[in-house]
């Protein structure tokens, strides 16, 4: 598989092939006083990836200010580009890198193998976009990417016509057979694991030959918002996308037609931001994010008012949040299953405060870059907590903790939760903080930055 310059090497935290303590880990820093720190940080890898993909289904060439340069987003770009999508690189707006010129392809073709690494965006969104190729086009990715569902893509794509060889797998790796259209219609699809089937359609679903009448299925839907930011880039381009009132919030629809070049402006990451955001409560203090948005259907928007619920106070002022730290870090009960991907900073916070809490509405984050919910038990555990596994969430009883090595299990955000930890417990260890590259490459400098007062 191509090797992205972002990639980090592989460690087994249960495996024998590297010591604990080894020489690649990374001491979390501790906070020697209260913060006040201001940090701005790149964009948005959820709108990143949307937009390039939109852009290269457009009817003619787009531009993205600001983007994203991870891992994640330049799996999209190669994969793309492979596609036949020209992208280059121009001078930036932003701070963190070059904006993109997206050129679509006057014709997509396959006979490519796409590298899909560890991101769900690649390998979701883009098996649709191969279908409406010429040729074959091979999906594999990160020997963790193989352990990550796939089954609904796969066989989505199959009700719609479209030919795909997985050799009964139901998982990475495999082929999609494109034969330049998809017929698109009515589908109904369980997208309980995640709401990437979900979007992964509606963004190709315009070229469908006859749009997308899509239902979901399964019992619980989680992280809808991602679904609405899905649905508002869509829209911003001229589609007709929609909520099907019909379906109880549980169906959409696309009709088919253009999808318009765009210049869109890629709002932060926010979900980014949400551990230097907690790290206002474990260690005092504040911390701004510059570029918050005035409105977004980013989950991280959520941060304003999960983090009062541990003490926080929160303030936004144009578009500088800040957030202050309280006395102290409160237990709190939350269902969190609009944003899942939240959990990892907020269980951190929950292990580091006065009173127990229970967080649910999670079970699907089993489904990540790794089991979030046994990777955050096994890593608070091992450092002296008490955590237990819900079948939907995790329940933290706060114990003292202790230094020790901290694995991040190639998940960037097992990583950062980590880092957060290391800010009130000596001794913490992630073993390798080179995962953050995934979707926030600085995120080291950054962090060391905001200890010294500043980003």
């Amino acid at each position: 598989m191509p090797v992205s310059r972002y990639s980090t090497p592989r460690f087994n935290p249960y495996g024998d092939d590297a010591p604990l303590g080894s020489a690649g880990d990374w001491e979390a820093p501790r906070a020697q006083g209260p913060l006040d720190a201001t940090v701005s940080l790149p964009g948005s890898k959820s709108l990143t990836n949307r937009e390039l993909v939109l852009s290269a289904l457009a009817d003619g060439p787009s531009v993205l200010r600001a983007p994203l340069h991870s891992r994640d987003s330049d799996l999209m770009i190669e994969a793309l580009r492979s596609l036949g999508t020209g992208i280059d690189e121009v001078p930036g707006t932003g701070a963190f890198g070059a904006d993109l010129v997206v050129t679509p392809a006057t014709e997509l073709l396959g006979s490519t193998t796409i590298d899909c690494g560890l991101a769900g965006t690649v390998m979701r969104f883009l098996p649709p976009v191969a279908a409406l190729a010429l040729g074959p086009t091979t999906f594999d990715g990160d020997a963790g990417a193989r352990r990550r569902p796939m089954a609904t893509t796969i066989s989505s794509l199959r009700e719609l016509g479209v030919d795909i060889g997985d050799d009964g797998r139901r998982a990475l790796p495999f082929t999609v057979h494109g034969s330049g259209r998809v017929r698109g219609g009515e589908l109904t699809i369980d997208a309980s694991s995640s709401s990437q089937f979900v979007s992964g359609l509606l963004l190709s679903a315009a070229r469908f030959e006859s749009g997308l009448r899509l239902r979901h299925s399964g019992e619980r839907l989680p992280s809808q918002p991602h679904i609405e930011m899905t649905l508002a880039s869509l829209t911003a381009r001229g589609v007709a996308a929609e909520v099907d009132a019909a379906a109880g919030g549980a169906g959409w629809s696309v009709t088919p037609g253009p999808i318009s070049a765009a210049e869109v402006a890629i709002e932060p990451d926010l979900s980014n931001a949400a551990p230097f955001l907690a790290a206002a409560l474990v260690a005092g203090g504040r911390v701004t994010i510059t570029g918050w948005p005035a409105v977004t259907t980013q989950v991280g928007a959520d941060l304003m008012s999960l983090l009062p619920l541990f003490g926080a106070s929160v303030e936004l002022d144009g578009d500088r949040l800040t957030v202050t730290g309280g006395d102290v870090i409160r237990g709190m009960e939350i269902d969190l299953s609009t944003g899942g991907e939240l959990a990892p900073p907020l269980v951190a916070l929950a292990a580091l405060a006065e009173s127990p809490s229970e967080i649910t509405g999670i079970g699907h984050i089993r489904h990540h870059e790794t089991d979030r919910l046994a990777a955050l038990a096994a890593e608070i555990n091992g450092l002296g907590g008490e955590v237990e596994e819900l079948p939907d969430g995790l329940r933290i009883t706060p114990r003292p903790l202790h230094g020790g090595v901290w694995h991040s299990y190639e998940d960037h955000r097992m990583a950062t939760a980590g880092a957060l930890v290391g800010l009130a417990v000596d001794g913490v260890l992630v073993d390798d903080i080179g995962t953050t590259s995934k979707t926030l490459p600085q995120f080291p400098e950054l962090w060391r930055a905001m200890l010294a007062g500043g980003a």
